[in-house]
């Protein structure tokens, strides 16, 4: 016990390195420029729980070697990020507010749709996706910074909820307290549903991963096929037929240079070979359209996509009739996938940043901005224009607006659909 109370004693004693957020820019800035700030240190009884998957195999063989699971990701994280945050308070809209400008501009170095495209990225690569909030001296958040999943590490509490979360570049470490009954929440972890682990959200890359390999290595053999396109997969036998005897050493390596000269190679792609006497071709293995090789790489294009619930149609990944034209797909795209997704980081947000600068502001996403959802936006405005029972202050609750000075009367008195 005296060892551990002296080394506790001297971490006490040393300068508090809470100053670091009143310069307000990111604690873990130092970490990646390899200047300023010590590392902190951290005695505890509960182990850190690192996350159980590599992160650096999905983005290596999902995001970058992958288009089906590459496109996915821009969609859906280019898609949401698009999308304007409105405030309001006690359901009335503000349009002036510095969490919005928070919102707009949440960093020097990058705009709002860049930082939520980052963080929308993270979660459908990762399953995982932070966001670090960096505070004044009034401890009002004025600055947003997306941290990479892969560098993060959570450290449970004795209850199972977070006490902190550390992250770790190039050996060196940064550690963020969690207090939650006090408020004190710098990090905010945004996550998908895993059954299997309390921490750590699923990625899709994970759901899709026999896909992505049968994808990639669909498109490894095609490369491989045309870089050896004169060279298919058999055997030159010789046959010297009555007289016996093999190739000598000298027509044995001759044979083998005009192989690799003449008829390797995607230039010589068809070109026919011709054999001298005593020498004939056997196959030995099956063909592209024996083993179903293009049907094959449509099939998992599909898994990949499903993963990220995009539909097939909109990635050209031809054999999918599900939906009557891109139309559709592309509303489908926006109403089972994006708005879900907008949904949890709204729900998020509310409880992590939105509640720091008042308990009666809300903030949710623009589904007037979105045009994919145009025809539903104009035909639910069409409705509730002809629902004569309404008043106009409720026709605008049921638009998302806020109500007008003398809209609690009902104008009209003629039942719809009434005899004239």
């Amino acid at each position: 016990m005296g060892r551990w109370t002296t080394a506790w004693r001297t971490l006490t004693r040393r300068p508090r390195q809470h100053a670091v957020f009143e310069r307000k820019h990111s604690a873990v800035g130092s970490l990646t420029s390899g200047s300023g700030g010590g590392l902190v240190a951290w005695l505890g009884s509960a182990g850190p729980s690192w996350t159980p998957r590599t992160y650096g195999d999905f983005a290596a063989e999902g995001y970058r070697k992958n288009v089906i699971a590459f496109r996915s990701v821009r969609m859906v994280s280019e898609g949401a990020a698009s999308v304007p945050w409105r405030l309001f308070d006690n359901s009335r809209a503000v349009d002036v507010h510095p969490l919005l400008d928070l919102l707009d501009r949440p960093n020097p170095l990058q705009g709002g749709n860049e930082l939520f495209e980052t963080f929308y990225g993270h979660l459908l690569i990762a399953g995982n996706a932070y966001l670090e909030a960096v505070s004044d001296s009034s401890n009002a958040p004025r600055e947003l910074y997306a941290l990479r999943p892969d560098r993060m590490k959570l450290v449970p509490g004795p209850r199972g909820w977070p006490v902190a979360y550390i992250y770790s570049v190039a050996g060196r470490s940064h550690r963020y307290a969690v207090d939650i009954a006090r408020g004190q929440m710098p990090i905010l972890q945004l996550k998908t549903f895993n059954p299997l682990d309390d921490f750590y959200g699923l990625s899709p890359i994970e759901a899709a991963a026999f896909g992505i390999d049968i994808h990639n290595a669909a498109g490894a053999w095609n490369k491989a096929l045309l870089d050896n396109a004169a060279r298919p997969s058999g055997a030159l036998v010789f046959d010297p037929g009555d007289g016996g005897g093999n190739l000598t050493p000298s027509q044995f390596d001759r044979l083998k240079t005009e192989m690799a000269e003449h008829y390797q190679g995607a230039a010589n792609a068809g070109r026919p070979l011709l054999l001298e006497g005593g020498l004939k071709w056997q196959a030995m293995s099956f063909s592209p359209a024996d083993m179903d090789f293009i049907n094959s790489k449509h099939v998992s294009a599909r898994e990949i996509a499903l993963a990220f619930g995009v539909p097939p149609m909109l990635l050209g990944i031809p054999g999918d009739n599900t939906f009557a034209n891109y139309q559709e797909a592309n509303r489908a795209l926006w109403r089972q996938t994006i708005l879900p997704l907008l949904d949890k980081a709204a729900d998020a947000l509310n409880g992590w940043l939105v509640a720091k600068f008042g308990p009666q502001l809300k903030l949710a996403y623009d589904m007037d901005a979105i045009p994919a959802l145009g025809a539903e936006r104009d035909a639910m405005w069409s409705r509730i224009e002809q629902a004569s029972f309404l008043t106009l202050n409720e026709k605008r609750r049921a638009a998302g607006l806020g109500p007008v000075e003398g809209g609690d009367v009902i104008t009209s008195t003629q039942p719809r659909g009434g005899s004239k």
